[in-house]
């Protein structure tokens, strides 16, 4: 039998069952719950042909593991991660754009890069397995769904994935508060992959060896640095602003 994930909340149920539905296998939703979103909700799942059963907050609370449900989760096959990062990359047409998370282990903080990710075009996100936090019940809640959209790969070594992308012609540019040049002189209209380390620690030292280009953030206020995914989604849309311009 396939292994089983938990997802909560309403978009993480919703987009699975847009996109995967054969693969939702019962759905638990608050029996309390009148309202329109939740009968709109209801009406999908019958339309799928899945099973709904109407159950307290109690048992809700204990499916999803503490995470926030909104009153609703599911029971589905886990979905297999994307593990063949080359096979992504010749399905890209144009340019491609990649997000390299190094040492992100917050699921709040992996759940809004994603969310990001997806809205800005990125092909893939890349994590090192031994430092990064797996798509968990909390991750797919935060992503809103784009945890089933942007393939998620988990690589081994992180420096060797980065050195055979450069040999792909994809330019590694990463974030260094002490870089000489700044976000917006990069180029972004080339493929490119974006290099983010953990808020606090940044990246490690062979990934920051690792990166084509280093650039910062202008930072004009008090403060020193930004959240991952506030920085993540600055970068992001930098390039996506370049490959918007005529």
């Amino acid at each position: 039998m396939a292994a089983t994930q938990m997802l909560a909340g309403f978009h993480a149920v919703i987009a699975r069952l847009r996109q995967a539905p054969e693969t939702i296998r019962e759905v638990y939703v608050e029996a309390q719950r009148k309202d329109k979103r939740m009968q709109s909700l209801i009406d999908q799942v019958g339309k799928a042909g899945r099973p709904v059963h109407l159950v307290g907050a109690d048992r809700l609370d204990g499916l999803s593991g503490g995470a926030r449900h909104q009153g609703v989760v599911a029971v589905a096959d886990a979905r297999k991660l994307a593990d063949d990062l080359d096979e992504v990359l010749d399905g890209v047409e144009g340019p491609a754009l990649l997000l390299i998370l190094d040492g992100v282990t917050d699921p709040h903080n992996l759940g809004a890069c994603l969310r990001t990710a997806d809205a800005a075009g990125v092909h893939a996100v890349v994590a090192p397995r031994d430092r990064a936090v797996g798509l968990n019940t909390t991750v797919q809640r935060v992503a809103c769904g784009a945890a089933e959209s942007v393939p998620y790969i988990m690589v081994t070594n992180l420096a060797r994935t980065m050195r055979e992308l450069k040999d792909r012609d994809i330019w590694l540019v990463g974030t260094d508060d002490q870089a000489s040049e700044g976000i917006h002189q990069i180029q972004g209209k080339r493929s490119m992959g974006w290099v983010m380390g953990a808020e606090g620690e940044g990246m490690r030292r062979l990934t920051r060896e690792t990166c084509d280009e280093l650039v910062h953030i202008p930072m004009l206020g008090s403060v020193e640095s930004l959240n991952v995914s506030v920085a993540t989604a600055i970068c992001l849309y930098e390039t996506v602003r370049q490959r918007c311009l005529k």
